[in-house]
């Protein structure tokens, strides 16, 4: 048993402040199979949207994906994982087996039942549920399906249990586990109840992020009927265009991201490296519209103002603002007016940008992807840009760091995300200041 067996107990530990650091970051995302790719994607502004391929996307009005180059064997995946495990799964643990290693967390001196694993995602098993249903039903052939021909491993496709699950089994996590589904904030939603575990003493380490692989053709149907995915097929690597005065939807995508959290007593006391502190985090809803947004931003202004609150900081505090700039008309007014709303005048002055410019719109992923992009922001002390924005649009007037990377210090991160169902979530990474800070 490891000398921290001996740490204190529930009644001590929920008395004492306690502060959540990262000390490991791991990705899988469009041009970028690591941390280190997808960091490099973003500062050279590269784009990685192009013409759907994992599916035939001539019936759909959309014709462009983001899409991970990803071959599970080549990432480390077993032929039983790959056989049993969707591919937002195998997303997910190779993320995790990333950032694990980089925390430089060894297991087998923790105890088990203080680590938890959070994930979120925003449609599971989609893939694996779209693929089984065309071979039971002999492509929607027969009205009755013959279940003979499905997989045995059909229900971990249906229960979105099964991606928290999965992380938990690998790292024989014992403590909480559980699986956040809000959307398109589910990635920062289930970063911030893991931050909620550690700061009220249910667990010392959490592995937390979230994964999501829509791209098929029932999820390009559902985005084309509502006309939220951009109808720009021409030029693909160009069509995701948020803040831009002619943009005309997001692009779908795909991916995935894990960070661990930890205590920063426990990450201190192990000597692992860390990336940031997890200074706010909050969460509303405009009870107002399952797909749209009132253009004032009051809910996620709301959301931005408690999260400030928690991190202590005044709007002149804030060094950059990773968006969730998905790129339609709605979203990036609504979250341009919610900039002003929380932050005044210093919404003119604080670098904006949005990776979905280059990596697409994976759902309920992409808030771990964002949050993931905020603590190497602050690591490396550079901003990544918006691509392709090359028109300004009068409603949407502030500092959109366009096209190209910033050099500069990032002290403060807050990254925000808007999901289907009126969530609206806001997150603040800080950098740490001295040791025992």
């Amino acid at each position: 048993m490891s000398e921290r067996s001996g740490r204190r107990g529930p009644a001590a530990r929920r008395t004492a402040a306690r502060r959540t650091v990262v000390t490991g970051v791991g990705v899988v995302a469009p041009g970028g199979l690591n941390r280190k790719a997808f960091w490099s994607l973003l500062t050279d502004g590269r784009t990685a949207t192009r013409w759907a391929t994992r599916y035939d996307p001539s019936y759909f009005r959309s014709q462009v994906a983001a899409e991970c180059d990803f071959d599970p064997a080549e990432a480390g995946l077993s032929a039983r994982d790959i056989r049993r495990c969707d591919r937002y799964i195998q997303f997910a643990l190779v993320a995790a087996a990333e950032a694990v290693a980089d925390s430089g967390l060894d297991l087998a001196n923790e105890r088990l039942d203080r680590v938890g694993a959070v994930l979120g995602t925003a449609v599971g098993g989609t893939t694996a549920l779209e693929q089984e249903y065309v071979v039971v039903s002999d492509h929607g052939h027969d009205w009755l399906v013959d279940e003979a021909y499905a997989s045995p491993f059909l229900y971990q496709a249906l229960v979105p249990s099964s991606l928290a699950a999965e992380v938990a089994i690998r790292y024989g996590a014992h403590g909480p586990v559980q699986v956040v589904s809000t959307g398109c904030t589910s990635g920062i939603d289930a970063i911030g109840y893991a931050h909620q575990l550690v700061q009220d003493g249910e667990a010392d380490v959490v592995i937390t992020g979230a994964s999501d692989s829509p791209l098929s053709p029932v999820t390009a149907a559902s985005f084309d009927a509502i006309r939220a995915t951009t109808p720009d097929n021409d030029d693909p690597a160009r069509a995701s265009r948020p803040f831009d005065r002619d943009r005309q939807g997001f692009v779908l995508g795909e991916g995935g991201a894990v960070l661990v959290l930890e205590e920063l007593g426990h990450a201190l006391a192990r000597g692992a490296p860390i990336y940031c502190e997890v200074t706010g985090y909050a969460s509303r809803s405009n009870g107002f519209h399952m797909t749209g947004l009132r253009p004032d931003g009051l809910e996620m202004s709301v959301a931005i103002d408690d999260a400030m609150a928690q991190a202590r900081l005044n709007p002149q505090d804030l060094s950059y603002i990773c968006a969730h700039g998905s790129g339609t008309k709605q979203n990036d007014r609504h979250e341009t007016a919610a900039f002003k709303r929380s932050l005044g005048p210093s919404a003119y002055r604080v670098p904006i940008s949005s990776i979905k410019s280059m990596i697409g719109h994976s759902l309920g992923a992409i808030g771990a992807i964002e949050m993931a992009a905020c603590a190497l922001a602050i690591d490396a002390g550079a901003i990544p840009p918006t691509a392709n924005w090359a028109n300004r649009d009068p409603e949407c007037d502030l500092d959109y760091t366009p096209n190209v990377a910033r050099e500069l210090p990032v002290g403060t991160a807050l990254s925000v995300g808007s999901g289907f169902g009126g969530f609206q979530s806001a997150m603040i990474f800080s950098k740490v200041g001295e040791v025992g800070s």
